[in-house]
């Protein structure tokens, strides 16, 4: 592999927000207020780990005279890893603007939280470095989670809890300020923090030497304006894409190279105004479009270094009509695998060792045979995914599972030996 130097170029980016305060301090608040400025028009999406309180923000029907806000609520009581990757991948299929987790403190302290995960593994045997060991683990999903947070196509708030700090001094117990309820050092994961007190907002982390300790009364649409000033400094990656897609010369390879750009800086689920039309869309879907309208036909010759049409990461998104392929007939989508993954966990089967239970049920579901959930294809994950989440929202979840895909495989079984039976009847030679 060769590696070469560029000029750095400044380029536009997303709002990564944290607003951090004790109760009441008016994060929530805040959080909606700036939102609205950064949507600009866009959906607000909130995930509410903090028992639907978000909702009191909510407009009430048939009294616009009451200061509201519109966003659509997503509430999570389980605050797991698994559960804010799905969620983000719900706000990237919605299409999202602005995403909200309040609070982000819940997926480090509640329940189902890292600090429960790393109780957990420690408890399961064959672990004998109990804590020390079991942080392994949760490391990396603690990873994917920020993989997925930060890598969202739209500007992300997370609000955070603080509690008093306090060390000791001899004998002495001495307060020493207040601390995030979050991993040491999550400030570093976003651009700006934000430290609330009785409706008050203080920079104290920012990336922006223009916003550099700005106190604000009651933080909303001017401070998110001058964050939006500082993030529209420099080109628009997804828009230099647009552009060559739209010039004129477009080659099938450069779409194929376009595409794995893109893809390799997690731009495809960016949305955009489309070039030709101004309707919303996602940059994957731009890409998939100008693909097929200069897609060679297929008795033309190709050239020796384009690997085959379809494979790879560097191959643009196949639309509906290429090849005639259905859709649903596509392989399993990452995202689809991600929140099975997610859904398996709410009917009690999220563990790494109940693969084969997984598999057991996946199949019965799905109606065929499979040795791995990589053998799916769209249409069968999407029921997979409706299955989990009817029973992953029931109050015995993981028992009324069990209970239908024991019934699948009685039936299933049922069927067999009834055409093994009437196989027997059949004349021979």
């Amino acid at each position: 592999m060769t590696f070469t130097f560029a000029p750095a170029t400044r380029e536009t980016a997303k709002a990564r927000i944290g607003i951090q305060g004790p109760g009441g301090a008016g994060k929530t608040k805040t959080a909606l207020r700036m939102a609205e400025a950064l949507a600009q028009g866009g959906l607000i999406g909130l995930v509410d780990t903090e028992r639907r309180s978000a909702l009191k923000y909510a407009p009430v029907p048939g009294r616009p005279d009451i200061e509201a806000h519109e966003f659509e609520h997503l509430p999570m009581a389980f605050c797991s890893p698994e559960n804010l990757i799905a969620a983000v991948n719900a706000a990237i299929e919605a299409r999202v603007a602005v995403l909200i987790i309040d609070s982000w403190s819940a997926f480090w302290a509640g329940k189902g939280g890292l600090l429960a995960r790393v109780d957990e593994e420690s408890k399961k045997a064959g672990n004998y470095g109990g804590k020390f060991t079991a942080w392994g683990p949760v490391n990396e999903l603690e990873q994917e989670m920020l993989d997925a947070l930060l890598n969202f196509p739209g500007h992300v708030i997370v609000t955070m809890r603080t509690k008093n700090d306090y060390a000791m001094e001899g004998k002495n117990v001495t307060k020493v300020g207040v601390k995030t309820i979050q991993r040491e050092g999550a400030e570093y994961e976003v651009d700006v923090v934000i430290d609330m007190i009785a409706g008050t907002g203080t920079v104290t982390k920012t990336r922006y030497s223009a916003l550099d300790g700005a106190c604000v009364h009651h933080p909303g649409e001017a401070f998110a304006e001058a964050i939006l000033e500082q993030l529209g400094q420099g080109i628009d990656p997804v828009q230099v894409i647009v552009d060559e897609l739209v010039a004129d010369g477009l080659t099938y390879e450069r779409v194929r190279e376009l595409y794995k750009q893109a893809h390799g800086r997690n731009l495809l689920g960016s949305g955009l105004l489309h070039p030709r039309t101004g309707e919303p869309t996602k940059l994957v879907d731009v890409i998939g479009e100008y693909g097929q309208a200069v897609k060679p036909a297929p008795d033309a010759p190709s050239t020796p270094s384009a690997p085959p049409t379809g494979q790879g990461q560097d191959a643009p998104p196949a639309t509906p009509s290429d090849e005639g392929q259905d859709p649903a007939q596509e392989p399993v989508s990452p995202p689809q695998m991600r929140m099975m993954h997610a859904c398996f966990t709410k009917v009690g089967l999220g563990h790494k060792d109940l693969r084969e239970q997984r598999l057991r049920a996946t199949a019965l579901i799905v109606g065929r045979p499979l040795s791995s959930a990589n053998e799916l294809t769209k249409g069968e994950a999407q029921t997979l995914l409706d299955t989990l989440t009817n029973y992953g929202e029931r109050e015995n979840a993981a028992a009324d599972f069990e209970v239908m895909v024991t019934g699948l495989e009685d039936a299933a079984r049922a069927m067999a030996e009834q055409d093994a039976r009437q196989a027997a009847l059949q004349p021979t030679g």
